[in-house]
């Protein structure tokens, strides 16, 4: 098969709040980027984890929310309006062993003089019966975002459960009692894995039940087709219990979309892309990120689209050092 190549100065990977900021910023800046925005990269469409956000209260400009998908086609449409070239392939691999750097799908190489990483991090998920958005209650009770999801109306006042035994599923349980009626913490060992400080944050707070050597076996529904209570099991006994929820969060983790990466670019344990401070620069010159794939802290569409603005920026002040902008 033949590979089309284009040529281009700055190539954005990934789509999502970072990426098309990113380009939105190229493109005004007259930088012409192309965008390889990824065809079910990582199982999910275009766009990345606001996709599988039913609907987005907390991104400003709009009081009265916004659909995940929606936000993401408007995104998309922006990027467009100033010229960006989108295309739905998923890159494979990347040489940014000098520049122009190369970067291959299934169907085209791509050759830049700058790059923009934009390719987020995926929720770690537990597949068990009803968690799945097909005939599950995926975004009808359960989700993997406490900050982007725990105040919707249907949680207020109910109860909710975190799973997770990390300082991430400590920080969230904690940030659920502002809105549940009780928030249980399923934990499938009998320690926790979390910092001792966040342990006794949780473990003191008067809404916070840690139930211990506990998995999900089943997620079941209301009346209403939402989340209505999961059936518990205990791992040294074998006893299931009925727990009633309205809530069931993820906690157990991100996996950045790093590996088609190769190495090439610097990587911390987690493996996430490694940027100098205050800024979106990698170890690569010329080559930045933005977004979740460099981002394990904060995590939230507005600020992956504050990076991503960062990244053009810098990409544009890159070139021009450069002579080539």
């Amino acid at each position: 098969m033949t590979v089309e190549q284009l040529r281009t100065k700055v190539c954005i990977i990934g789509s999502g709040p970072a990426g098309h900021t990113a380009a939105i910023y190229a493109a005004r800046a007259e930088l012409q980027p192309v965008m390889l925005e990824g065809w079910m990269a990582n199982g999910i469409a275009a766009g990345g984890q606001l996709t599988t956000t039913h609907e987005v209260e907390n991104f400003p400009g709009f009081p009265e929310g916004i659909l995940g998908g929606e936000i993401c086609e408007r995104f998309r449409a922006q990027s467009l309006r100033f010229g960006t070239k989108i295309f739905s392939e998923t890159v494979t691999k990347v040489d940014f062993s000098k520049r122009p750097f190369h970067i291959f799908t299934d169907e085209k190489e791509v050759v830049a003089d700058a790059v923009i990483i934009a390719t987020g991090a995926v929720a770690r998920r537990l597949p068990f019966k009803g968690s799945d958005e097909d005939n599950g209650f995926w975004n009808k009770g359960i989700s993997a975002c406490a900050v982007c999801d725990g105040a919707a109306p249907m949680f207020r006042n109910q109860p909710i459960a975190v799973i997770g035994g990390g300082d991430s599923a400590m920080e969230e349980a904690h940030f659920l009692t502002k809105y549940g009626s009780k928030v249980y913490i399923i934990h499938r060992r009998d320690e926790l894995r979390a910092s001792k400080i966040m342990q006794k944050r949780a473990m003191d707070h008067p809404k916070i039940e840690i139930l211990w050597n506990s998995v999900v076996e089943e997620a079941y529904g209301n009346a209403k087709g939402l989340l209505g209570g999961v059936k518990v099991k205990n791992v040294k006994t074998g006893e299931i219990t009925d727990l009633p929820l309205a809530g069931l969060f993820f906690a157990i983790g991100h996996e950045p979309a790093t590996a088609f990466l190769g190495g090439q670019v610097e990587l911390d344990e987690d493996k996430y892309i490694v940027t100098a401070a205050d800024s979106t620069a990698t170890s690569v010159p010329g080559v930045f990120a933005a977004g979740d794939v460099q981002d394990k802290k904060y995590r939230q569409a507005i600020t992956a689209a504050g990076s991503g603005c960062m990244a053009a920026l810098e990409v544009e002040h890159f070139l021009e050092a450069q002579g080539e902008a």
